[in-house]
């Protein structure tokens, strides 16, 4: 799922999640958990204040975000495909 990101300049100038959008929501970056590097993309897992955790793909080539995971501060882990 598509969502627009707004960044913030994290350890050696690597853009960090600051907050997201997607289906009418703003949801503020409470904690960046961890990232990691894959083939064309960089992954992020955030947590909102909620306790809610997302994992958001950054292709940086073409500056494109998708939320490709979340996880209920409840529930269990759901995949968002789309």
């Amino acid at each position: 799922m598509r969502v627009m990101v707004e960044t913030h300049s994290g350890y050696g100038g690597v853009e960090m999640p600051r907050r997201f959008r997607f289906d009418g929501r703003e949801i503020e970056v409470a904690e960046n958990i961890d990232q990691w590097p894959g083939p064309d993309y960089r992954y992020f897992q955030v947590k909102d204040s909620d306790g809610n955790r997302y994992i958001l793909r950054h292709d940086e080539r073409r500056s494109e975000w998708e939320l490709t995971l979340f996880q209920s501060g409840q529930a269990g882990l759901n995949s968002l495909k789309g």
